[in-house]
């Protein structure tokens, strides 16, 4: 199976990633890297790759934009939810840095830490946690936030568990091509475009889930990117495309839609993995 996420190696998304491949192939050949989001949805879509792995969602700092919006325009579907805790550790070659590099929500989930203790460093958004280690292998005046592990000859750990609260998570959503969506899970996600907005329209598209006693996990909202005001919705309900209920709550709301649209990137269920 061939299994692409955000690189380079050494990332939460690869650490999750892991927990994707067979028991009986070797991880290291099996994942490969990428530092688009965009890009690992278009490999699943094109046949490139078996399996993505892709961040969606954080406890402290929410959703990732850019993986909503590569669901919104691509057609793949989603077959399991990877949930980790975050552990974030500030790594250099020493403690005289003056710069932090780091994933953008890597340096906002440590916002409180950084500016009680390091308040004179600047900080720099890199494509991945990963990246940011690079960055502080190579330049002794700057540091990283990582995961602990990625500490090695070069970098050493300053600090530990520096993310702003304890609970920090990320869910992570494994995308297939379309055709693999399934209707057996826990959970269903969809992506719902009603192409018009009037009084109500929100509360006439959950409706159909709360006259069913159908909890809704997730509602977010993505501009469609067609005009100002226009959105997209993604939502997330706590039951299956294999229960009746779910499968007329959902056709209930594509008829509300009417000349939009309702993209089912199916049922999944939920896998905890520590690290």
């Amino acid at each position: 199976m061939k299994v692409i996420t955000l690189g380079p190696a050494g990332t939460y998304s690869h650490r999750a990633a892991r927990a994707v491949v067979d028991g009986g192939e070797d991880p290291d050949e099996a994942i490969s890297f990428t530092e688009s989001v965009t890009d690992i949805v278009a490999r699943v879509a094109d046949g490139t790759a078996d399996r993505g792995v892709v961040p969606i969602e954080n406890s402290i700092e929410g959703s990732v934009t850019e993986s909503l919006d590569a669901l919104t325009n691509t057609d793949v579907a989603v077959v399991l939810e990877i949930v980790t805790p975050i552990r974030h550790a500030l790594l250099a070659q020493s403690e005289s840095f003056s710069r932090v590099a780091s994933h953008a929500q890597a340096l906002a989930q440590c916002r409180g830490y950084l500016e009680a203790n390091h308040p004179e460093a600047t900080q720099e958004a890199v494509a991945s946690t990963a990246r940011g280690v690079e960055v502080a292998r190579e330049d002794p005046t700057v540091a990283a936030i990582a995961h602990p592990d990625t500490a090695d000859g070069t970098l050493r750990v300053l600090a530990e568990e520096i993310q702003d609260r304890t609970s920090n998570a990320t869910r992570f959503l494994v995308v297939a091509p379309a055709e693999e969506r399934q209707r057996g899970g826990g959970k269903t996600s969809l992506v719902v475009y009603p192409k018009t907005n009037h009084p109500g329209l929100l509360l006439e598209l959950l409706e159909p889930f709360a006259d069913r006693d159908i909890n809704l996990s997730r509602i977010e909202s993505r501009p469609s990117g067609e005009r100002l005001g226009d959105y997209v919705f993604h939502v997330d309900v706590a039951a299956g495309l294999y229960e009746d209920r779910t499968a007329e709550a959902v056709a209930e709301v594509e008829a509300i839609v009417g000349e939009g649209w309702v993209r089912t990137l199916g049922s999944y269920d939920t896998r905890h993995v520590l690290y």
